[in-house]
């Protein structure tokens, strides 16, 4: 049987994400501040802190219902784009899940597929424009690549984190077309857009969270 990620290393990678923003935080913040409002890493906080609770106070048995408490956590969160976006894609997850217990890899791969789908509804950005879009595009692509060629769960989050940094900083050589940043035109080019680099983070910390685990079951 296909190596499987089970409801405790899932609970794990989330908490790993939260660790994660939780340490960066003021990082975003700063790189928010030269093409936005400055407070990127505030709502980032606010919503990893949301997530948090919903795993401490979580005392269902499936998958499902944690990637739904996740989600309905962070679409909760005050701050323009960042809670609906991200909670869309956690309740996209979720629903795709359905009443599977046990993540194999194809099954990892179809999940964030369409949590990627549940959050195109709620924007029209694409790669390229310089949004969290760059990082995620890239990090699902990886996933299914991975997938597809036989990885296990673990091996395949780490593709996806290393694929989510690159487009994070593919983002510097691009000109903002969303947000507050749309208005600074070519200023924008240079800088690291901080909705990718955060989402960029929650990747890099869903691995580590998955590696302190100690997967996997077979």
């Amino acid at each position: 049987m296909s190596k499987q990620i089970d409801l405790n290393d899932l609970k794990k990678m989330l908490y790993g994400a939260v660790e994660v923003i939780r340490e960066k935080h003021g990082y975003l913040s700063d790189m928010d501040t030269a093409v936005g409002d400055g407070d990127h890493g505030v709502t980032m906080l606010r919503a990893m802190n949301g997530v948090k609770a919903a795993l401490d106070n979580f005392h269902e048995k499936d998958a499902k219902s944690l990637l739904n408490d996740v989600g309905m956590a962070l679409l909760s969160v005050d701050g323009g784009a960042t809670g609906p976006l991200f909670g869309s894609l956690f309740l996209g997850m979720s629903e795709a899940l359905g009443d599977q217990q046990a993540i194999d890899s194809q099954t990892l791969a179809g999940v964030f597929e369409a949590g990627q789908a549940e959050l195109l509804r709620q924007t029209k950005a694409k790669v390229g424009d310089k949004t969290m879009v760059d990082a995620l595009f890239p990090a699902v692509e990886a996933l299914r690549k991975a997938a597809d060629e036989g990885n296990d769960p673990m091996e395949m989050m780490g593709k996806a984190c290393e694929a989510a940094e690159k487009g994070a900083e593919s983002t510097k050589n691009l000109r903002a077309h969303f947000g507050r940043s749309k208005n600074l035109g070519d200023r924008t080019i240079g800088y690291q857009d901080p909705g990718a680099t955060s989402t960029a983070f929650i990747f890099q910390g869903m691995w580590e969270g998955l590696k302190e685990q100690g997967l996997i079951h077979k």
